[in-house]
């Protein structure tokens, strides 16, 4: 099958929703206790796909292309930020009905999950939050590394960086963030790209990627949540991602008393992308290590 017959089978497998006027792609598939997963920047909910089969097998899985994100719309005039995605994915879990959920969470995703475990801190949330699974992301802008590109597109010439971006160009720049050992072929590369570019999605990356800002604007807060939460958090890192690889590991283990941190040598910044099953059965193995303190 070919990539493009692959993301069109993702998309017509999902359906819409509204929010504040704009249409949001959403996958729901599976039974048992909801799962939401939560992708990176510049890319969406398909990156899960490799690890779809499994968890929905298991769970009520719950996965949205955030506003300005895969197939949902990209309004050009909109006021992007992680608050606001936290407020379209909390209000889409509420819509369902969910009572309880689990949140496994990548990269920008890292941040949304921040952003509501403080809401669940203060009350704020219509549900509880059972565990939160976090994979590579700036947990701690402090310890976290842009790459060259997010750098210039996060200037005040992003706006016409962004222009000048070519596929060679932000194929190149995915290819720095997989593990030497893990690179993404031709299928893989084609799908990120064709992703962020439609519906006009490179003409918003610098909007989107604003959100490094914002991470600095509410460290206190955020680091916050994760020190004083009492929901049980795994930490599952691709040390060789030069962005937020082992520094980012080492930072939450000094941060977080009794972090639950996974090395994963040789992966890089995708590592449910990299190397699928490990991600699976460490992920397996910390919600079954929830289940079992819990009836004991």
């Amino acid at each position: 099958m070919d990539t493009y017959s692959e993301l069109e089978q993702w998309q017509q497998g999902g359906k819409w929703f509204k929010y504040r006027d704009h249409s949001i792609f959403c996958r729901i598939e599976g039974k048992g206790e909801p799962l939401v997963l939560i992708h990176g920047f510049p890319t969406s909910s398909w990156d899960w796909h490799a690890l779809w089969p499994a968890l929905t097998e298991r769970y009520f899985v719950i996965a949205i292309d955030m506003i300005g994100f895969g197939f949902s719309d990209k309004p050009v005039d909109y006021e992007y930020s992680i608050t606001d995605q936290a407020d379209l994915i909390s209000g889409f879990i509420s819509e369902l009905g969910v009572k309880r959920c689990d949140i496994f969470c990548h990269d920008y995703g890292v941040n949304v999950a921040q952003e509501l475990l403080s809401r669940d801190i203060k009350g704020e949330l219509s549900y509880d939050i059972h565990s939160v699974c976090f994979l590579n992301g700036g947990l701690f802008p402090e310890a976290h590394q842009p790459v060259f590109v997010q750098r210039l597109l996060s200037s005040s010439l992003g706006g016409i960086i962004s222009r000048f971006i070519t596929r060679n160009t932000y194929e190149s720049a995915m290819c720095r963030l997989f593990g030497p050992s893990n690179q993404p072929d031709q299928e893989l590369l084609h799908s990120f790209w064709e992703l962020v570019e439609y519906n006009n999605g490179l003409g918003l990356i610098h909007r989107l990627v604003r959100y490094i800002d914002e991470r600095r604007c509410h460290r206190n807060r955020w680091v916050e949540a994760l020190q004083k939460t009492s929901t049980p958090m795994q930490f599952i890192n691709g040390v060789a991602d030069p962005a937020s690889g082992i520094e980012m590991a080492d930072r939450y283990e000094e941060m977080i008393d009794g972090g639950n941190v996974v090395r994963l040598e040789g992966v890089g910044h995708y590592p449910h992308i990299e190397t699928p099953q490990r991600v699976l059965a460490t992920y397996l193995d910390f919600r079954q290590g929830i289940d079992k303190k819990r009836t004991d």
